[in-house]
C-alpha cells in the first residue's frame, strides 16, 4: 500500500530491507516521512481477523520463500524508523509481520539488522502455519520468524485447548518448553462474554509441545477440579487436538443387585489413526471377574467395530448354595459394520450373540427381550433397488422357544420403477423371496412377482386423484405346518399359488384459508378399494400376525402388514385431514373410518376394529408449540358405543434443559390369546429433568405396568406393577460432567435379580482419556 493512501500502511519486505544499505534504507524511511504528514484520513479500526490459518483476501500476503528459497517476511506498520547507529529498524502501531501462513502481531516490533534479532512485545499474538495461536507480552524471534523466548504466555491451540505459563522457549521447528505452566481445555469465558475458572485444569512443572506430532507432554503434572488439586498425573501425555490417547480412562463405580460393588477400569490403545482398540476390565463381589475388549477401524470405504464380554462364572451369586449352580464361560459378541462398495453398492451388517438368556441383564449391558442379527447387501439409484439380507433372532425370555424363533435366509428383493409411455402415471415391478427355517417349527419358503401401476391428476377444481392396480402371483411352500400352535397363521403344508389383483381410487381435496389470525388447510379424502376373494388361510402367515387398525393404515391398499395377508372384497375408506398454523404453534388432526362393501365373512380377528361392515373410528392429534410442548394422541373408538380400544399419547414439555415427558398407552382389544400375538396391553411411562442450576441437574424415569388380570390372566400383579425407576443428579458443563444414578428393577430373571443399582460417572472432555 503506497504512502498517501486512505489508509497509511507501509508494507516493505524484510527479505528487500535485510540487502538494502543502512543509507538506503535511510533514505527510503526519509522519502515516506512527508506523506506521513499530508495524510489526514484515520488509519484503519481494525485489520480483518485471521481465518482458518489464511487472511481474508483483501489482506496482502506474502509468499513464504522467494527465488532465491529465503524466507520472504512482509510487515505493517503505523510508524516505522531507523537507527542508523545501531541499524535497527523500530515499527510501531499495529505491526503485523507475514510469511505464507504465519504470522505475527504486536504493539511494537525491533529488528536488529546486525544479530536478525526480533523482538515484539505490547500484546503479541503469533500464528502458525496450523492456526494454533500463540499470546504473550513479549516474545524474541530470529528473522526468520522462528525460535525465540517468550513471557507470560497463553498458547491457544486451534482445536481448543490452552497452555498458559510464566515463561517458555519456542524453537526452529515450532516446539514450546514452557515453565510452571497450566493445561485445559475449558472454555474460559462463558456465553455472556465474562470470564470463567475453567472446571478442571493440569498444573505442571514443565510442560513440552511438539509441533511434528501435535503433543502435549506434562512433567510434574496434578488435575485440579474447581481450583483444588485432586490427582496426580506421572507421565501424562495428551493430543493437542484433544482427540484420543493411549492410556487408562477414569474408573468406574457401581453397586447392583445381582454383582455386588463394582469397579471398573478400561486401557485405551491407539494403533492408528483409524483403528484403536479398548480393554475393560471389571471386578465384583458377588460375581466372577469379567473382561471386554471393543476394536473399532476405519477403512477406505466403511467402518466396522467388534465388541465382546467374556466371564466364567456362575448363574447365580457365586456365594450360593443352590444345587443347580453351574459355572460356564458366559459371554456376549456384538459387531458391525456398514461398507460403500461403490456409488450404488452398499453392504452393511449387525452380528449380535449372548452365550445365554441372562448374561445381557445380569451385567446391565442390555435389558432387551431378544437380539437380531442381520447383514445385507443393497444397491440403490434413481429407479431400481436390490437387496440381499439374512435375519437371526435369539429369544432372551426364559418363557420363549428359541426352536420357535425362525431364520430368514436369504431375503432378496427386488424392485424397478419406470413411466408409463401409453396412459401416464409410473409403473413399479418387484420380486420378491424369503425362506424362513426353524430348528423346531414350522420352515416356509415364498416367492412373489408384482407389478403396480399409479396415475396422480390434479383436476381444474384442485382434486388430488390418484389411480392405482396391482396385480401379484405367489408361490409357497411349507413344512411341519402342524409345530406352529395358532392355526390361522399355519396355512396348508406343501405347494400352495395365489393370485392377487387390486384396484384403487383415492380422490383428495385440500381447501386452504384464514383461521384466527393464521392459516388451516382442510382435506377430505375418499377411496375405494376393489380385490377379487383371496386365497388367505391356505398360505401360512409369518409376517402378518399383529393387526391393529390405526390412521397410519387407514388408507392402505393392504392393511395387513407384511405380504403373506391380503384384504379382500369392495371397502370405502373415508375421513380427513385438517391443520392449522398460528405464529409458534402447529395443530393438526386426523379422523377416519370405512365401510366393506362386500358380505363374505372378515379375515381380521374380533377386537382389531375391521371385523364388520363399519371400522372403528380412528385418529390422530397433534400440537406443537416451537419446540417447547409437543404432543401426539392416537386413539381408536369403538364404532358401537365409542369406548376406547386403542389409547396412545406421547407428550413433551420444556427444552433439552429441563423438560417433562410422558407416555402412556392402552390396547383394550378383547382379542383370544389363540388368535393374535398383539396382547392387550397398558403402559405408563414417565420422564424429566429439571436443571436447578447453571450446569447442576435432576433426572429421573420409571416404567409402570398397568395391565389387570381381566386383560391378561397371566399377570400376578393387579393393575400396578413397577418395572423400572430411576433417579439422578448430575454436573455437566463444555468439559466436565459427572453424577450419580439409582436405579430400581422390580423384575427378576433368573440370576438377573430384582433390586437397587447405584452408578458413579465421571468423565473429563477433550482431554483424550
Amino acid at each position: 500500500m503506497l504512502p498517501g493512501s486512505p489508509q497509511l500502511r507501509l508494507m516493505p519486505s524484510l527479505a528487500t530491507l535485510r540487502h538494502t544499505t543502512a543509507a538506503g534504507a535511510l533514505a527510503w524511511l526519509t522519502c515516506a516521512a512527508p506523506a506521513w504528514a499530508q495524510e489526514t484520513d484515520p488509519p484503519p479500526a481494525e485489520l480483518p481477523e485471521r481465518v482458518n490459518g489464511t487472511f481474508p483476501a483483501d489482506v496482502t500476503t506474502v509468499a513464504e520463500f522467494n527465488e532465491d528459497g529465503q524466507r520472504q517476511i512482509g510487515f505493517e506498520a503505523d510508524t516505522l524508523a531507523y537507527d542508523q547507529g545501531t541499524d535497527t529498524v523500530t515499527a510501531e502501531g499495529d505491526v503485523i509481520l507475514r510469511s505464507g501462513d504465519q504470522s505475527l502481531r504486536a504493539d511494537r516490533v525491533t529488528w536488529n539488522r546486525l544479530t536478525g534479532e526480533i523482538v515484539a512485545s505490547g500484546m503479541v499474538r503469533v500464528v502458525d502455519p496450523d492456526g494454533n495461536q500463540l499470546f504473550t507480552d513479549r516474545v524474541v524471534l530470529t528473522d526468520e520468524l522462528e525460535a525465540g523466548a517468550l513471557q507470560n504466555l497463553l498458547i491457544a491451540f486451534r482445536q481448543g485447548g490452552r497452555i498458559a505459563a510464566e515463561q517458555a522457549t519456542r524453537t526452529e521447528d515450532g516446539d514450546i518448553m514452557a515453565e510452571r505452566a497450566v493445561y485445559s481445555s475449558c472454555a474460559v469465558i462463558d456465553a455472556g462474554g465474562c470470564d470463567r475458572s475453567p472446571s478442571w485444569r493440569i498444573t505442571a512443572e514443565r510442560v513440552f509441545f511438539d509441533n511434528e506430532t501435535q503433543r502435549i507432554r506434562f512433567r510434574g503434572a496434578y488435575l485440579e477440579l474447581f481450583g483444588s488439586r485432586i490427582l496426580p498425573l506421572p507421565g501424562l501425555s495428551v493430543r493437542a487436538d484433544g482427540s484420543a490417547e493411549t492410556g487408562f480412562f477414569i474408573p468406574n463405580i457401581a453397586l447392583t443387585a445381582s454383582n455386588g460393588i463394582e469397579i471398573s477400569d478400561s486401557y485405551y490403545w491407539r494403533i492408528a489413526d483409524n483403528r484403536d482398540l479398548t480393554v475393560t476390565g471389571y471386578l465384583y463381589t458377588a460375581a466372577a471377574p469379567m473382561a471386554s475388549a471393543q476394536y473399532r477401524q476405519l477403512t477406505d470405504n466403511g467402518a466396522f467395530q467388534v465388541t465382546a464380554y467374556g466371564t466364567y462364572s456362575s448363574r447365580i451369586p457365586l456365594n450360593s448354595t443352590t444345587p443347580t449352580s453351574e459355572n460356564r464361560l458366559r459371554g456376549y459378541i456384538y459387531a458391525n459394520g456398514r461398507f460403500q462398495l461403490d456409488e450404488n453398492w452398499t453392504a452393511t451388517g449387525s452380528i449380535r450373540l449372548a452365550s445365554d438368556r441372562t448374561f445381557l441383564r445380569r451385567y446391565d449391558i442390555s435389558r432387551e427381550d431378544r437380539i437380531r442379527s442381520v447383514v445385507e447387501l443393497q444397491r440403490i439409484d434413481d429407479n431400481s433397488y436390490i437387496s440381499v439380507a439374512g435375519w437371526a433372532t435369539q429369544a432372551l425370555l426364559v418363557s420363549s422357544d428359541q426352536g420357535q424363533v425362525p431364520l430368514a435366509l436369504p431375503l432378496i428383493d427386488a424392485r424397478y420403477r419406470l413411466e408409463d409411455p401409453l396412459l401416464g402415471g409410473q409403473v413399479e415391478v418387484q420380486a420378491n423371496t424369503l425362506a424362513i427355517t426353524r430348528s423346531e417349527g414350522q420352515d416356509t419358503q415364498r416367492a412373489f412377482a408384482r407389478a403396480q401401476w399409479d396415475r396422480r391428476m390434479i383436476t381444474p377444481l384442485g382434486q388430488e386423484v390418484t389411480l392405482t392396480a396391482l396385480v401379484r402371483g405367489d408361490v409357497y411352500h411349507s413344512d411341519d405346518n402342524l409345530l406352529t400352535s395358532v392355526a390361522s397363521y399355519r396355512g396348508q403344508e406343501g405347494w400352495q399359488t395365489r393370485g392377487v389383483a387390486i384396484a384403487a381410487v383415492d380422490v383428495q381435496w385440500p381447501f386452504i384459508g384464514g383461521f384466527m389470525g393464521g392459516t388451516q388447510v382442510l382435506n377430505p379424502r375418499v377411496q375405494v378399494v376393489a380385490a377379487p376373494q383371496i386365497r388367505n388361510l391356505d398360505i401360512p402367515n409369518e409376517d402378518a400376525r399383529a393387526i391393529d387398525l390405526e390412521d397410519s393404515n387407514l388408507f392402505a391398499l393392504n392393511r395387513f402388514p407384511g405380504y403373506d395377508r391380503v384384504e379382500d372384497g369392495v371397502r370405502l375408506t373415508y375421513g380427513f385431514d385438517w391443520e392449522a398454523n398460528f405464529p409458534g404453534w402447529r395443530i393438526s388432526t386426523t379422523l377416519g373410518q370405512s365401510y366393506r362393501l362386500s358380505d363374505a365373512p372378515s379375515l381380521f380377528p374380533n377386537g382389531t376394529g375391521l371385523t364388520d361392515e363399519f371400522s372403528d373410528i380412528v385418529g390422530r392429534t397433534q400440537v406443537r408449540y416451537q419446540d417447547f410442548i409437543k404432543f401426539t394422541h392416537r386413539f381408536r373408538l369403538d364404532k358401537d358405543n365409542l369406548a376406547v380400544r386403542r389409547n396412545e399419547i406421547d407428550a413433551t414439555v420444556g427444552n433439552n434443559r429441563t423438560y417433562a415427558e410422558i407416555g402412556y398407552l392402552r390396547l383394550n382389544r378383547d382379542i383370544d390369546f389363540s388368535l393374535e400375538d398383539l396382547q392387550d396391553r397398558e403402559e405408563l411411562r414417565v420422564a424429566g429433568r429439571w436443571e436447578f442450576d447453571q450446569h447442576w441437574s435432576i433426572f429421573g424415569s420409571a416404567v409402570i405396568n398397568l395391565t389387570d388380570r381381566e386383560e391378561d390372566p397371566s399377570f400376578t400383579a393387579d393393575g400396578f406393577e413397577p418395572l423400572r425407576t430411576r433417579l439422578g443428579i448430575a454436573y455437566a458443563d463444555d468439559c466436565l460432567e459427572f453424577g450419580i444414578t439409582w436405579r430400581r428393577d422390580f423384575i427378576e430373571l433368573a440370576d438377573a435379580q430384582s433390586g437397587d443399582s447405584f452408578r458413579l460417572y465421571f468423565n473429563l472432555r477433550n482431554l483424550g482419556f
